[in-house]
């Protein structure tokens, strides 16, 4: 009887543990998405609108970086096929600016006008449809160009796509990039628009509500340095912002030499209302931790 009795409080104290321990591993199951959120800084303060790149994160898929992102306060994942946009919407983000024609071609070859212009306005009436506030542009390369020839071609093609622009109430963003950087989209080699006095200049010559610059922070640093006084030369023309470490286009961290605090205090004391994009490339094995750094760093 002695041992009959074991046997059953055996098997009741077996049962009860193997009940236990489902308990625990559903719970971990269903609270393991909510651990990982909360891992992640959530922006609060809302002086800077974050927004971040996709193709620095590859080959993460653009729904696992958008939802991610949604759960760091993060308002837009950019650049990104127009196939994504409507999954975007139902995180609650947006594409703060549209891809068009790539920086290989651009205004400062008229030869290239023609292609860049369809390009451009095909994405600007996807824009309109989507709700979407900006398109990219470049110059391309020189190519050998005197740089006053470019100029002239860059104002005189932009002239003829602008107009469309300000019918349908979308920006076009002339992004300047680095052309001392050698290596793969990290600079430029050879690219016209290459100082940001370029970008400012070409704005002021169309004189539209409707032309601005992409104000590069990586690339400013790396041509012209002194940032925060060249941001605010620019201010009126800036219709979108990039981030990135220097040198190397990483992390913001304290392995690179721009002090990203100072310069988003710098941009959210000033009268820019648009998007700050994380575009930096990810060192750590850890793409996420990297980019919830950046977003507490820039939530100033």
């Amino acid at each position: 009887m002695l041992f009959s009795r074991t046997i059953i409080t055996l098997m009741l104290n077996r049962r009860h543990f193997m009940t236990s321990a489902a308990g625990l591993g559903s719970a971990a199951a269903f609270s393991t998405p909510a651990a990982a959120a909360e891992e992640f800084y959530t922006a609060k303060n809302g002086r800077i609108k974050q927004s971040v790149v996709h193709w620095c994160f590859n080959p993460m898929k653009v729904e696992e970086l958008a939802t991610a992102a949604a759960r760091m306060g993060i308002q837009s994942v950019e650049l990104v096929g127009q196939e994504h946009w409507p999954m975007l919407k139902k995180l609650g983000l947006t594409c703060a600016i549209s891809g068009s024609h790539g920086f290989s071609k651009g205004f400062a070859h008229t030869e290239e006008h023609d292609e860049c212009i369809a390009s451009l306005k095909k994405s600007i009436d996807a824009c309109v449809a989507h709700g979407v506030p900006s398109v990219i542009t470049f110059s391309g390369f020189t190519r050998g160009m005197a740089h006053e020839l470019a100029r002239k071609n860059m104002i005189d093609g932009l002239k003829k796509i602008v107009p469309y622009a300000e019918e349908k109430k979308v920006t076009l963003c002339l992004e300047m990039l680095n052309s001392r950087v050698a290596e793969n989209m990290k600079g430029h080699p050879d690219y016209w628009c290459d100082h940001i006095e370029y970008a400012l200049d070409i704005c002021r010559a169309i004189s539209s509500e409707r032309m601005k610059m992409l104000f590069d922070i990586y690339h400013v640093q790396i041509m012209d340095g002194d940032v925060i006084r060249r941001y605010r030369e620019c201010e009126a023309f800036v219709g979108h912002i990039h981030t990135a470490g220097n040198p190397g286009r990483q992390e913001l961290d304290d392995e690179q030499e721009i002090h990203y605090p100072g310069i988003m205090k710098a941009i959210a004391a000033s009268s820019y209302k648009g998007y700050v994009g994380q575009e930096f490339i990810p060192k750590s094995a850890d793409k996420l931790a990297s980019l919830s750094a950046a977003v507490k760093l820039c939530d100033v």
